[in-house]
């Protein structure tokens, strides 16, 4: 396991209750951002350090770029655009609206422009994961889930990767870029009897997974058999997911969460809800767009 001393910085200090789902967008050099309980999609420019904030009305879980000034999200019970230029919202699926207990939770769009995402339900397992195509087609993808969260792809499109972090695992499928399909599911990580849960993840172009780890004060990266092979230590104990940026793709934005934590843990864990990024030696994969057929 590598002992890399990686340059830890706090970018900005937001202090948001439920930092997730973070976007890079490659072609304006900006970073996208949710903090799902105080109903914020955050637009962070690295260059001036400037944050800006939307208030979508409701959960606003995760996030795809899709298209010129639109943003596609998944909100408590279903899809909406988020128009950058207006701040304005427009529904364009409901979904899930008879489980009251659930809400959507992490999301990210494939190579073909398919939006994924998933729903989550602490204590139930009756989360599911979604495919929303450009043909505005929804397909059930994936059953009995707790909370589903971190999904990416391997960077020769073979490999589809799925957390359950309330069972503290990592699971790959076999997928097919052309049709979308996910089969043989299998365990990639298992974490069960860790004291902190794998969250929101990443992939580099190197075919490595580096997933934030809930309680776990740390990104822990595995490589492609789902071996641990580096640790970054973080001053917060709950990171929630990741993505690679920057002009280079090199920069690991790292997104962070205060909500639950006590007085006493907060004072432990001073930064929490803030936004970090670590210079890396590694290149991400840039980022999939929804797109319209």
């Amino acid at each position: 396991m590598s002992s890399h001393q990686y340059q830890l910085n706090n970018v900005l200090s937001a202090r948001s209750r439920l930092g997730e789902g973070p976007v890079w967008d490659f072609s304006n050099s900006l970073l996208y951002w949710v903090d799902i309980y105080n109903h914020r999609v955050n637009q962070f420019n690295p260059t001036t350090g400037q944050n800006l904030f939307f208030d979508v009305g409701d959960v606003a879980a995760s996030i795809a770029i899709a298209g010129h000034d639109k943003l596609i999200m998944a909100q408590r019970n279903g899809l909406a655009f988020l128009h950058i230029q207006t701040g304005e919202v427009s529904p364009i699926i409901s979904v899930e609206m008879d489980i009251p207990d659930n809400r959507f939770n992490d999301g990210k769009c494939d190579s073909h422009g398919r939006f994924w995402f998933g729903s989550m339900c602490p204590g139930k397992n009756q989360g599911s994961l979604y495919r929303y195509d450009p043909d505005s087609s929804l397909h059930l993808m994936e059953t009995g889930l707790t909370i589903a969260n971190g999904l990416g792809w391997s960077p020769d499109e073979k490999v589809f990767y799925l957390t359950d972090s309330a069972q503290q695992k990592i699971y790959a499928y076999n997928f097919e870029p052309t049709t979308g399909k996910i089969s043989d599911r299998c365990i990639f990580v298992d974490l069960i009897g860790e004291s902190f849960y794998p969250d929101g993840l990443t992939i580099d172009s190197e075919g490595n997974i580096w997933s934030a780890m809930w309680d776990g004060w740390c990104v822990i990266r595995f490589n492609p058999k789902g071996e641990e092979t580096l640790r970054i230590p973080l001053p917060v104990q709950r990171p929630t997911s990741c993505t690679f940026g920057g002009k280079n793709l090199q920069t690991l934005y790292i997104t962070t969460a205060s909500v639950g934590l006590s007085e006493e843990e907060i004072q432990k864990s001073f930064y929490s809800g803030d936004l970090f990024a670590i210079q890396t030696d590694v290149t991400g994969l840039p980022t999939n767009d929804f797109s319209f057929g």
